[in-house]
């Protein structure tokens, strides 16, 4: 009885921060979160982490490493969607089935699929992030890598398709396979961390870049909007005053 009452709390408090962060709404931050969600925006991004690794790793080192990172998404994708989700069954919030969808509001008539718990988006990201962590211990880096991590997973909720407990469960899965895939890397390729690496820092100002990118393409989606939305209003003006006119002139 107890812990029922205790999962019906963590249930409602889930169901209020997801209401809070969905409900505030701006018309850049529509497009902004909409766009950062995506996946195929950011391959400029992991274009750079792997000339990182390319370049201060050795070829079979980085090859084993390239492996291990594909194999930490693959096992916090998989866990998430084919192990976990069929048995928890937690519909997504902008699910219709949900009853809660009629309080969400969503973003391009996006709505995900049907089970949102966990979150393969906060899986795979904070699955790198943490990878990435234990690879390089590189302070700007890993800052820079977790926090793209966290607005990833921000925008998941911004957009009514996560709660932030499906987000911190993936983000758990992804810890949980960035630590296993890293530890046998780290023990098949005998993996040793140096002091330095160079260019370092281009994964950093690739994101930078990417996020800039998805900025501007956010503010200029709503500036043209509002441009769209105050001529439609103006010209609907025009198309009521004649006949205002004509109302009165009848009369």
């Amino acid at each position: 009885m107890i812990l029922a009452d205790v999962l019906s709390g963590l249930v409602e408090t889930d169901t209020d921060l997801l209401l809070a962060i969905n409900g505030w709404r701006a018309e850049w931050a529509d497009y902004f979160m909409y766009a950062f969600s995506g996946k195929w925006i950011w391959v400029p991004l992991y274009a750079a982490l792997l000339y990182v690794i390319v370049r201060n790793l050795h070829w079979k080192v980085a090859i084993g490493c390239a492996v291990a990172i594909a194999l930490t998404i693959v096992f916090a994708d998989q866990v998430g969607a084919t192990v976990i989700r069929p048995v928890v069954c937690r519909l997504r919030p902008a699910n219709l089935e949900n009853p809660v969808s009629e309080f969400v509001q969503i973003v391009n008539g996006y709505r995900g699929g049907r089970y949102g718990f966990p979150s393969c988006h906060a899986a795979n990201t904070f699955g790198l992030a943490f990878f990435l962590f234990y690879l390089f211990r590189n302070r700007a880096l890993n800052w820079f890598i977790m926090l793209w991590a966290v607005v990833t997973c921000y925008s998941r909720s911004y957009l009514g398709v996560h709660y932030p407990g499906d987000l911190l469960a993936g983000a758990f899965v992804g810890f949980v396979g960035a630590s296993l895939c890293y530890w046998l890397f780290s023990r098949l390729c005998k993996y040793r961390r140096k002091e330095s690496y160079e260019h370092i820092y281009v994964p950093i100002w690739v994101g930078g870049i990417t996020i800039s990118g998805i900025l501007a393409y956010a503010l200029v989606r709503a500036m043209l909007y509002r441009l769209a939305l105050s001529a439609s209003l103006r010209q609907r003006r025009i198309n009521i005053f004649p006949l205002d006119l004509l109302s009165l002139s009848t009369d």
